[in-house]
């Protein structure tokens, strides 16, 4: 077989190039380990009808209007703005921390002389990220940088990382900071919804293209010798990929649960999170992500973070620490060496990205090398 681009993962970047690149008359052989497409993103119909994010749940959402243009060619969207409550104290109560949260938990006349400094200090919309909130003088402000950073913060990100969060990258808790105003929705981006029929049929008619040809449950390493292929774009582990010269980079992994529920409803918002107890972090119910409220039944996945062993579990998210920067850039000069060999995607450029995020990165990349 002889074809232009040999394409390593069949998830958002490797899909996403492998369609433009097919789109632009090009050749393109898709190759991928596991037995489906999709990626993480992967949801299929569990024994009980209930459509399941195989890999835990996955919301779409962008402020990109050219990513949701793009992605809007495969599929209707089913809009849809994802709520998340937290446990804290034993009540369930708004996620991100937000002014609701406050009214949630703190007396009426604590919760109005925190509002009002919140807003006096930072404005209302704001998103301050907790260490950034910890670092205020205002003794009432740094009681509650310290009750959310304590009751929020610490626990989950100790189950999710096996680290403090002071020592992650700033980038990491910035990702669900303390929102200063009464919107209880988890995401604010312009752009919200779910594939109407879920992101595997997304995936599917991305990759029908008759320029694309496909081969799962296989190791590009197998087919390397038997295809020629001009260009090779590897979306998996770059420290894989160079056989760990440099050692490996860490990554944590997951482990889910699905549960039966036999009641219509188990939750009253698609995600709760539990930061102290239990060694779960959340629990997602995907009716509310589906819209399949017909169903009398419902499917809970609880999720449990862990460390990442190679050959055991999936490599989930890169962990985004100085040490581990400093590593990656190491391959990365190794990556530079090479010709007509591409990396992206959050393993081959160890980066924590959303969907959107990897779509964009691989629109970008389409536009660097299309033309070369």
């Amino acid at each position: 077989m002889r074809v232009d681009y040999l394409i390593v993962g069949a998830g958002f970047t490797g899909a996403t190039l492998a369609e433009r690149l097919a789109a632009a008359g090009k050749r393109v052989l898709v190759v991928d380990r596991r037995d489906h497409i999709g990626g993480n993103a992967y949801d299929e119909m569990d024994p009980h009808g209930v459509l399941v994010h195989r890999y835990g749940p996955h919301i779409f959402h962008t402020n990109s209007k050219k990513v949701f243009d793009y992605l809007s060619r495969f599929t209707e969207w089913r809009p849809y703005y994802h709520r998340v409550r937290a446990v804290v104290e034993g009540k369930e109560v708004p996620l991100p921390f937000s002014l609701a949260t406050l009214r949630a938990l703190f007396s009426p006349r604590l919760a109005d002389r925190l509002e009002e400094k919140l807003v006096s200090r930072f404005g209302y919309g704001a998103r301050v990220p907790i260490l950034r909130l910890r670092e205020e003088e205002d003794p009432d402000l740094r009681f509650l940088a310290d009750y959310v950073y304590k009751n929020v913060f610490e626990g989950y990100t100790l189950k999710q990382w096996g680290l403090r969060p002071e020592e992650l990258s700033p980038s990491v808790t910035a990702r669900v900071p303390v929102l200063v105003s009464h919107d209880t929705r988890y995401f604010q981006d312009a752009y919200q919804a779910m594939p109407k029929e879920g992101y595997t049929a997304l995936f599917r008619r991305m990759l029908a293209h008759p320029n694309i040809k496909l081969l799962l449950q296989t190791d590009w390493k197998e087919v390397e010798g038997e295809v020629k292929f001009a260009r090779l774009v590897f979306t998996g582990p770059i420290d894989e990929f160079f056989g760990y010269l440099h050692g490996p980079l860490p990554y944590r992994s997951l482990r889910f649960r699905m549960e039966l529920h036999p009641g219509p409803w188990a939750q009253e918002v698609g995600t709760v999170n539990y930061p102290n107890e239990h060694p779960y972090t959340r629990v997602t119910e995907f009716k509310h992500l589906t819209g399949q409220d017909y169903l009398p039944h419902s499917t809970l996945c609880y999720e449990y973070p862990e460390a990442y062993e190679p050959g055991r579990n999936e490599p989930y998210y890169p962990v985004p620490r100085e040490e581990n920067e400093e590593r990656y850039r190491r391959y990365l000069e190794e990556a530079k060496k090479l010709k007509g060999v591409y990396f992206a995607g959050r393993l081959g450029d160890y980066r924590y990205y959303n969907m959107d995020q990897a779509v964009a990165r691989a629109l970008k990349l389409f536009e660097e090398i299309v033309h070369e």
